[in-house]
């Protein structure tokens, strides 16, 4: 799975940060001469955006040649990419390309370590991101969540059926079994995924036919207890442990009996620094 950004939005960070020109590489005379700029990992990351820096990049007048790739692990000092284009060309694109690696880096490392966490566990187990990304950084957060191993948990409202205690609240008693009826007789190619926030709660919703029980904030012991009692029941549905879980936490709640972690915790994650040098050609 890949997540790119369109031209339209390369172009609209481009014009974000340089609205009416460069005033200061205009003044010095400058711009018309030939120069070189290469990116590389500060210390050692995730690398994630690399494709779509360097696509800025060439929007911005430059000739790029990347060294690295989204997903790859990098050592300090490993290069990254390098342009080669005018200095005023070269100015233009290089912070916005510089943050957008420096921001999915740091998500993607994050990622990549409750990914491994989770999987030291259990090689089968899967990590999955909330929608909980900063508003108006969806895009970038997606690629680097995926960047560092994790699918996302929900791109927004409209293509999974996860039900909350929030939406409950306006069904009027309905029992659980014609809920999880209605819903897969509403949509029948997805997954019915219930939050519960008591053990029992997801007993009873398992037993209603739901497909994945989200435990929310529950503890280690509490996953181990739902997940004993859903293979008493011989019942089907798989636990899905929510809450903004980390790399130090992550393998214990799949050894608890948890299949999938759900975490937006990766978004907190710092920008990781890159480095950059220009000079002339």
């Amino acid at each position: 799975m890949t997540i790119s950004f369109g031209d339209g939005v390369l172009d609209a960070l481009i014009a974000d940060d340089v609205p009416y020109g460069d005033l200061t590489t205009r003044l010095l005379g400058i711009g018309a001469q030939p120069g070189r700029m290469t990116f590389s990992a500060r210390g050692p990351m995730v690398a994630a955006a690399v494709e779509d820096a360097a696509r800025l990049l060439e929007r911005a007048g430059c000739a790029v040649a990347r060294t690295a790739s989204s997903g790859e692990s990098l050592a300090a000092g490993a290069p990254i990419l390098t342009a080669e284009a005018p200095a005023a060309a070269l100015h233009r694109g290089w912070k916005m390309a510089q943050l957008m690696v420096e921001a999915a880096s740091g998500i993607a490392t994050a990622t990549r370590a409750i990914v491994e966490a989770a999987r030291a566990a259990d090689p089968n187990a899967a990590v999955a991101g909330t929608r909980k990304a900063m508003p108006g950084a969806k895009a970038l957060s997606m690629a680097a969540l995926v960047a560092g191993g994790a699918v996302p948990h929900r791109l927004g409202l409209s293509e999974t059926v996860l039900v909350f205690a929030e939406h409950r609240a306006f069904l009027g008693g309905e029992p659980p079994a014609e809920t999880v009826a209605r819903l897969k007789r509403g949509a029948p190619e997805k997954k019915i995924v219930v939050e519960v926030g008591s053990v029992a709660e997801g007993v009873d919703w398992a037993a209603a036919g739901a497909d994945v029980i989200q435990t929310e904030k529950f503890a280690f012991d509490a996953v181990a207890d739902l997940a004993a009692r859903l293979k008493a029941a011989e019942l089907p549905a798989i636990i899905a442990a929510a809450g903004g879980i980390a790399a130090a936490t992550a393998g214990a709640y799949v050894a608890a009996g948890a299949r999938v972690i759900v975490t937006s915790a990766p978004y907190a994650a710092k920008p990781l620094d890159v480095a950059v040098r220009i000079v002339p050609a």
